[in-house]
């Protein structure tokens, strides 16, 4: 389309003061924030191109593709919860059929969850969001539908390593797609999308509830449990399995992704990238003038963004900005470049250029790799351990146990709304409310070995989902802030390693546990408290201030 009736052309006098604006504005930049993206070795004229995209973006404002997009994005908070979730309520029905030991699941499933997130980050970049975007819940469903027949712990550990590889990209892949089509003003939405993440224990559970409640085997080892008598968790995997693939389907054939105007423009293709905007304006609702006479709401233009590739080259040009740069490299090569930029030397020293901000990058990377260790530990032996606890009281039967598992799933749902209120109360703010939850979950799990009766257990357990689901909102929202700007997406790496590595850490310490004690119920809350007293020694406080 055509729009340069209303673009300045090059060599204009128009289009030399926006060149100069550009100039005097990136010496300002320069001069006021330590940390600008330039300095970090950043394109400038791919970061200038992304600010105009944004500002695009704002205009158009939250509409029905934005909306709608909220949905299927949190199919992928759905996912992640969910799958952990799967594994810890089959544990018990696969260990007694094939004979082997529960934390080896646990361990396959965290490897795999751990090659997911590093891998399908960097492919969103080299191959594009949308690619990926539809990937994972396919890769997670066909692996998962595999699993179901399983006839051997190797063939179950191996798919569901497989399925969690899927499961793994959802976040970093959703949280970009999400992020870069919705208006900056709306930003908050992120957080909110982590009811999701409690839908996806809610739904596991009861689904689970009939389908293994009524056909598992009564016997504790194969002899006794043959798998004729004890397909429920075979049903219930085929089942989560299948519900992937139909998400799938709704995101591949039923809502268009369009891909990223941001991944376009980084591989050249400015012209696609003007078109999505102009698509998600007008799925919105709102007309948009080919003609380029009239202005609209988030209107731009090939000519406005091929403004910035001149202006970045004459920004280079000029000695007193001292800015490196004059036009972005589009090949794949460039994008994984530009992906990899924020592993370098640079970004990993700007995290600890000072004493107070190497203290809190220190103290939150410890606090996800606690957290890391205690929930997977927890949530991947919580079913067997009331089950144990059940049959101790005489009322152990496993209708009783997936009752239990729904009513402590449909506790969690509100936690996750809470924590956006109690984090902006000024007495409490993100460094109080993550470290009083925090704190209590662990007190929650400690006091639950003390229940002598299944409501007394049942009772205690809802107070640890509850407050865990706190503070997991909490810990995904103030865990960016904490981190300088340019370095942002270094330090989120950092704690999204640290807590992945320490979940497969989870499975070891229960092969050399004895799990018909709640010794993995005492490790669990002791490493939750650790981490809410580490919480208070933040020396950040985010609330009702900028990022730093």
């Amino acid at each position: 389309m055509s729009s340069t009736a209303s673009s300045p052309q090059i060599g204009d006098e128009k289009f030399q003061e926006n060149v100069a604006q550009v100039l005097e504005q990136t010496k300002q930049e320069k001069t006021q924030d330590v940390y600008n993206e330039e300095d970090a070795g950043i394109d400038p004229v791919y970061h200038a191109k992304a600010t105009i995209l944004n500002d695009a973006l704002q205009e158009i404002g939250m509409g029905r593709y934005q909306w709608y997009l909220f949905i299927v994005t949190g199919f992928g908070w759905f996912s992640d919860n969910l799958w952990p979730i799967v594994t810890g309520l089959i544990l018990g029905p696969v260990t007694s059929e094939l004979g082997f030991k529960g934390p080896f699941l646990k361990l396959g499933q965290n490897i795999g969850l751990l090659i997911g997130a590093a891998v399908w980050g960097v492919a969103a970049d080299v191959w594009g969001r949308k690619f990926a975007f539809n990937a994972t819940l396919f890769i997670t469903g066909v692996f998962a539908v595999a699993a179901g027949g399983s006839r051997s712990e190797v063939a179950l550990c191996s798919l569901a390593a497989a399925w969690s590889i899927g499961v793994g990209g959802n976040l970093p892949v959703d949280s970009a797609v999400f992020l870069e089509f919705i208006p900056a003003s709306h930003q908050y939405l992120l957080t909110v999308l982590s009811i999701w993440w409690a839908f996806g224990q809610l739904f596991g559970s009861l689904i689970a509830w009939p389908l293994i409640a009524n056909f598992s085997c009564t016997g504790t080892i194969p002899e006794t449990c043959p798998p004729s008598t004890n397909n429920g968790w075979r049903y219930f995997v085929y089942a989560m399995g299948g519900l992937m693939l139909l998400l799938w389907v709704l995101r591949f054939f039923v809502f268009t992704l369009y891909e990223s105007p941001k991944y376009l423009m980084g591989r050249g293709r400015d012209a696609e990238a003007v078109e999505v905007v102009r698509k998600v304006a007008e799925y919105n609702g709102i007309q948009w003038d080919d003609s380029g006479k009239e202005r609209g709401r988030g209107q731009i233009t090939i000519d406005t963004l091929k403004e910035v590739e001149v202006a970045g080259t004459l920004i280079a040009e000029d000695d007193k900005t001292g800015v490196a740069g004059g036009g972005i490299d589009t090949s794949a090569k460039g994008a994984l470049k530009r992906k990899l930029m924020k592993f370098n030397g640079d970004h990993v020293r700007g995290l600890f250029a000072t004493k107070k901000l190497a203290w809190s990058t220190s103290l939150l990377t410890v606090i996800w790799a606690l957290i890391g260790l205690a929930f997977p530990l927890y949530n991947g032996f919580v079913t067997f351990f009331l089950q144990l606890r059940g049959a101790d009281f005489g009322d152990g039967s496993i209708n009783t146990t997936y009752r239990n598992q729904v009513i402590l799933s449909v506790i969690g749902v509100p936690g996750a709304l809470l924590a956006g209120w109690l984090v902006e109360i000024p007495p409490l703010g993100r460094k109080g409310t993550l470290a009083i939850f925090t704190i209590i979950t662990g007190v929650f799990l400690f006091a639950s070995t003390t229940a002598r009766t299944s409501n007394a257990l049942l009772g205690w357990n809802c107070g640890f989902t509850f407050t865990s689901n706190v503070m997991y909102g909490v810990l995904y929202a103030v865990s960016p802030e904490l981190f300088p700007t340019k370095d942002r997406g270094t330090g989120n790496a950092i704690v999204a390693t640290a807590n992945r590595v320490f979940g497969i850490m989870a499975p070891i310490v229960a092969l050399y546990a004895d799990l018909s004690t709640p010794v993995p119920i005492y490790v669990s809350g002791a490493l939750f408290i650790v981490a809410g007293v580490i919480a208070l020694l933040l020396p950040f406080e985010p609330r009702g201030k900028a990022s730093i």
